[in-house]
């Protein structure tokens, strides 16, 4: 069994002493994991770095099998990727997110918000947008993508202010006034086209959060990934430096 596809390095753990196990995302493949011989040598560390995009070649015997990895540089981006806080929580964020999907399962859609969110984390407000829309996107993925074009209670597509926790669907800022403390506030920047500051990012974090951990970690058993948290929370903290900032979500 053999495929060749584009990829982006998400983990690489060691396996010996030359070797490594190096986990990867493919348009066409989907998450995968293969053997990467000579990984730890000097001139394959830079290559295997979280972040990376490569151009991949899996090889096994079996499909079923871990198979052997070759992989090629399209794109060096671990370095960028470790000057930042939230560069370095985000890329391992990002992987613990995807390891609730389940291997060589395609989603063309997630790899192209993966990719745009290694991309933007040189800055913080473009890596936090970049994160939540990955996020998202990921719901979607998964089967609950949030219906936020128009308001549940009377179907107009105006003054959305808010998301019911239970349906995922947008409620307008009137009918929802009465009800507020129990709605997710929908954030500016996922309604038109406006720069991201802390709070809105904060309130889409919130909005992400609170489904991912209800339809996709809450149905594994399993909490979010603390790296999700720690990566909010660098990004946050950047942004409101030099501000009055919210307060960060949990």
């Amino acid at each position: 069994m053999e495929w060749r596809d584009e990829a982006l390095i998400l983990s690489a753990r060691p396996l010996g002493e030359n070797a490594k196990i190096v986990g990867v995302l493919t348009p066409r493949e989907g998450r995968a994991a293969g053997l990467v011989r000579g990984a730890r040598s000097k001139a394959m560390r830079a290559l295997v770095q979280p972040g990376n995009r490569v151009q991949a070649t899996w090889r096994a015997r079996l499909d079923d099998q871990l198979g052997t990895l070759a992989l090629e540089m399209i794109e060096a981006r671990a370095g960028l990727i470790m000057e930042t806080p939230w560069g370095a929580f985000g890329i391992a964020a990002m992987a613990a997110l995807l390891e609730f999907l389940p291997e060589r399962d395609p989603h063309p859609r997630l790899y192209a918000a993966a990719n745009a969110l290694i991309a933007a984390f040189a800055l913080p407000a473009a890596a936090g947008e970049a994160g939540v829309r990955f996020e998202l996107i990921l719901l979607d993925e998964f089967g609950f993508g949030l219906d936020l074009t128009r308001c549940a209670a009377t179907g107009a597509s105006d003054d959305l202010a808010y998301v019911s926790p239970r349906t995922g669907r947008a409620v307008g800022r009137g009918p929802g006034a009465p009800y507020a403390d129990r709605l997710l506030r929908l954030p500016d920047f996922l309604k038109r086209d406006v720069p991201v500051d802390a709070g809105s990012l904060a309130d889409g974090y919130r909005l992400t959060g609170h489904f991912l951990a209800t339809h996709v970690a809450g149905l594994a058993n399993k909490p979010l990934p603390p790296a999700r948290e720690r990566f909010v929370r660098a990004v946050l903290r950047a942004l409101a430096r030099h501000a009055d900032g919210p307060p960060i979500p949990a």
